[in-house]
């Protein structure tokens, strides 16, 4: 059985009877959203950029998967056919774009059905390069998603693969 705690309780101490809650709603990430609300109006576009880095976490994917901008803009990636990075739980925002179907990718368990009916050849491996995507599992995967991203990345300036 638990201990009971107060969430008004100082939180000076990590034992359950001293943790505070959080009462505020949660902010929604803003590093990102002045450049992505500016897509269309000239100030940040995907031809700009050789190659695109999707965040992992669930808190940034699951705010860029629902914002319009944000889609339209990694999806100019997958058209141009750019390279494309994503991991833990950044494949949500390659589901929005549409360019999940037909790719194997891997991605942190949770999102296994997702992918699978979005179209993708889910697999558990640390890193899965396919058609100009790397995706990852976890932070745990890192030096193989690195090691990845790194070669496909590499050779981007100029270059395009099939989408």
């Amino acid at each position: 059985m638990w201990p009971s705690w107060s969430p008004t309780a100082s939180s000076r101490s990590n034992s359950p009877s001293h943790v505070k809650l959080w009462t505020k709603p949660a902010p929604r990430p803003r590093s990102f959203r002045p450049n992505i609300n500016a897509y269309g109006r000239g100030i940040s576009k995907p031809e700009d950029f050789d190659a695109l880095l999707l965040p992992g976490g669930v808190i940034n994917p699951d705010s860029l998967r629902i914002e319009p901008n944000a889609v339209a803009f990694a999806k100019a990636f997958f058209d141009a056919g750019k390279p494309v990075a994503a991991i833990c739980h950044g494949p949500w925002t390659v589901i929005e774009t549409g360019a999940a179907r037909g790719r194997r990718m891997t991605s942190w368990p949770s999102l296994k059905t997702d992918l699978k009916n979005a179209g993708a050849d889910w697999v558990d491996q640390e890193a899965v390069v396919d058609k100009g995507l790397v995706t990852s599992r976890s932070p745990d995967d890192i030096p193989a998603f690195n090691r990845e991203t790194i070669k496909l990345f590499s050779g981007a300036r100029g270059q395009r693969h099939a989408a």
